[in-house]
């Protein structure tokens, strides 16, 4: 059976899981204006990063990408992270285990 989730309707706090299974681990990243995650990383993780409304800068090992909604990165979880918010903002993160190439 799929898993349905409505991002409005997770508990307000600024990280809450999307499903109730990590498989894969997805997250709803709620920042306001102004509000920056401290840099730290995912290591065994590949993470893709889907900006659903506002914009977010993101640094990946000091390099800053913006994102805006509707636009979605994909890195190494190994990179140091750091999302801030210049707009109220919402991004779903995605956590899959990585692969060897």
């Amino acid at each position: 059976m799929p898993e349905h989730a409505v991002l409005d309707d997770l508990p307000p706090q600024m990280h809450a899981p999307v499903f109730e299974t990590d498989r894969p681990k997805t997250v709803r990243l709620r920042l306001e204006a102004g509000d920056e995650v401290p840099a730290h990383s995912h290591p065994g993780f590949d993470i893709v990063f889907h900006v659903v409304t506002g914009r977010m800068e993101l640094a990946l090992d000091g390099e800053t990408h913006e994102v805006a909604a509707g636009e979605l990165l994909r890195f190494g979880g190994d990179r140091d992270i750091s999302p801030r918010a210049p707009v109220d903002s919402t991004a779903v993160l995605v956590f899959a285990p990585a692969v060897d190439d």
